[in-house]
């Protein structure tokens, strides 16, 4: 029997041990395994990150943001700031679910469904519409389903974006379009 050169045999203990201090990062943190938090209902406390309003005051959609090792949303007043939370560097990256309301079925100038969240990474969002948000300016519309944000596109206009693909230039526009006309 031909025993192996003791550098080899070192060699394969370090790579065996290696390859279990690998499995055991992958399974045994729990933050990666837990699920990510529940949506929260808009209650009277609920007030937005940057413009310190109540929401349950404003018409249109809502947004909330979960951080790592917080049990709160950061709330939103539109989605445009759910955006811009998550690009501007100054705001914690530690995000572990975001959430928004689900515009489907809502009609102009009333709210969304207090439970209809969804997530927001998951979501169709018409951009640049003719409609109005919660705080007097055009806003992007979340839906959960594709065939809903064509609606309300054809509807309003504007144009469908997934999450990650709403410009930045959209996010910061200042400019409010003309309103769409009271149906």
């Amino acid at each position: 029997m031909n025993p192996l050169p003791a550098w080899r045999r070192h060699a394969r203990r370090l790579a065996g041990a290696m390859l279990l201090a690998t499995l055991a990062a992958c399974g045994g943190d729990e933050r990666h395994a837990a699920a990510p938090p529940a949506p929260q209902i808009v209650t009277a406390e609920a007030v937005g990150h940057y413009c310190g309003m109540a929401l349950n005051e404003h018409t249109g959609p809502k947004g909330q943001i979960f951080l790592t090792g917080r049990d709160t949303p950061v709330w939103f007043s539109t989605i445009k700031q759910v955006f811009a939370y998550t690009v501007l560097p100054e705001e914690p990256k530690t995000i572990s679910a975001i959430y928004v309301n689900d515009m489907a079925g809502a009609e102009r100038g009333q709210q969304p469904d207090p439970a209809a969240w969804i997530d927001a990474r998951r979501a169709y969002y018409v951009i640049e519409s003719r409609y109005i948000g919660g705080m007097g300016a055009e806003d992007a519309m979340p839906f959960a389903q594709l065939a809903q944000a064509e609606a309300f596109a054809q509807i309003h206009g504007g144009r469908i974006a997934a999450f990650n693909e709403v410009p930045e230039s959209y996010i910061f526009s200042q400019a409010s379009p003309t309103p769409a006309p009271a149906s």
